[in-house]
């Protein structure tokens, strides 16, 4: 699914001016939009901002300028559990699973806000993914890297969030868990989630984006369709590199 030019952006990042320490900015103007129905990747090397604009969506640091609004309203300053509210998710890169309680613990603290709801969005979830119902009495600290991720994306859609943010997915992943990681992004979209996604595989991140952002020191580089920024030379030579090219 990708965006029609009619609609409105879900989610816009605009100049957005962030960081952790005072008078220290990690983000310095970058910008983003994301259209219902898409899937957005964000690239870059290192430091370039990827995971602090995600956490300035998601609340978790302060806006110093610019602004983020979701269906047009400004968030910038709303909490986390305000925005699981408005019905965005957010998936972090490391400790995204309570490791002491169970599958069905930790998916009953996605939903939390709305207890009711457990058992309806517990049957939706692990019809999506089996392998949480399979495990759900498990310990999630005794699963593999890639089912503790399927952990907390189930967790993350528990509230049946509009929008999806993905901190590095397949990080720490084997090539298969990798794999099958890609594939569950791509059915949660075809699902009719949003994603806004950040993730060093450059080059699989944007086979899978309909559109992509390329950040380097905090500020937006490249920006376009996924598969265009994959072969567009300067995009490769500077940021995938050599073994990212298309054959």
């Amino acid at each position: 699914m990708s965006a029609s030019a009619d609609q409105e952006p879900l989610v816009v990042a605009d100049t957005v001016v962030a960081g952790y320490l005072p008078e220290v900015n990690i983000l310095n103007g970058c910008s983003l939009h994301l259209y219902p129905g898409e899937i957005v990747g964000i690239i870059g090397p290192n430091g370039a901002g990827k995971s602090t604009l995600l956490k300035a969506v998601f609340g978790l640091i302060p806006v110093r300028s610019g602004s983020i609004r979701l269906r047009g309203t400004e968030i910038s300053g709303l909490r986390p559990h305000e925005l699981v509210a408005l019905g965005v998710g957010y998936v972090p890169q490391t400790r995204n699973v309570f490791p002491t309680l169970t599958v069905e613990e930790n998916l009953q603290m996605g939903i939390y806000q709305r207890p009711k709801r457990f058992a309806a969005r517990l049957r939706a979830i692990t019809e999506l993914f089996p392998l949480l119902g399979e495990r759900r009495k498990q310990q999630a600290g005794s699963l593999s890297g890639g089912e503790r991720q399927v952990v907390a994306v189930g967790r993350a859609l528990m509230m049946e969030p509009e929008v999806l943010l993905l901190d590095e997915p397949s990080a720490g992943l084997s090539p298969m868990a990798q794999d099958d990681a890609f594939a569950r992004i791509r059915a949660i979209n075809e699902a009719g989630v949003s994603v806004i996604m950040v993730e060093q595989n450059a080059r699989r991140c944007l086979e899978l984006a309909h559109r992509g952002y390329v950040l380097d020191q905090g500020r937006n580089a490249h920006t376009g369709p996924g598969r265009e920024l994959l072969h567009d030379e300067r995009v490769v030579e500077s940021y995938l590199g050599t073994l990212a090219k298309v054959r």
